[in-house]
């Protein structure tokens, strides 16, 4: 067997079993995903916001009604509650003839300001003594606890060395 070849072979190019493409069953697969999540979501959202029910109200044991919250007591305030000093804020002189005077009166509550009813207006009526023509009433409104209302007075005097004085007369309470 001189110079003989080997018998030669088939030739190997098998055809390779088609390839499935995987690209649709990717997108088909992560799809179905989504939908049964925001179909799972939804279901839990749904169930807790209107299949369950509201929580009862806590109520007392025993059978007792709850008492309602007590409404704040407030103290009187009279005449006696405050104090009155007059503060001069402008005073024009005429020698011997008297002067022209502005005071406006700064009050001081004795007590504690949380015995005041914050919802009424009191009106707290003072006289002014040492105009030449006799006393002057005036009134003053304190509201809000705090915030007071009152018109300057202008008093003559007899003369520079008059003595300026006030009181309180009356408070009344309007509202609260």
């Amino acid at each position: 067997m001189t110079g003989a070849s080997p018998p030669p072979m088939p030739p190997c190019n098998p055809t390779p079993p088609a390839k499935k493409s995987r690209t649709n069953l990717i997108i088909t697969a992560s799809a179905a995903a989504v939908i049964a999540a925001v179909i799972g979501t939804g279901m839990v959202v749904m169930h807790s916001s209107y299949g369950s029910k509201p929580a009862a109200a806590a109520r007392p044991k025993g059978g007792a009604t709850e008492t309602p919250t007590p409404t704040p007591l407030y103290g009187e305030v009279t005449a006696d509650s405050f104090t009155i000093e007059l503060r001069t804020t402008k005073r024009q002189c005429f020698g011997t003839a008297g002067c022209n005077v502005t005071v406006e009166p700064d009050f001081t509550y004795l007590g504690d300001s949380e015995g005041i009813d914050p919802d009424a207006v009191y009106e707290i009526t003072y006289e002014i003594h040492g105009d030449e023509s006799g006393p002057v009433i005036e009134t003053a409104e304190l509201s809000d606890r705090t915030s007071l209302n009152y018109t300057p007075s202008v008093i003559s005097t007899a003369s520079a060395g008059t003595n300026v004085s006030a009181e309180i007369t009356d408070v009344t309470a309007q509202g609260g």
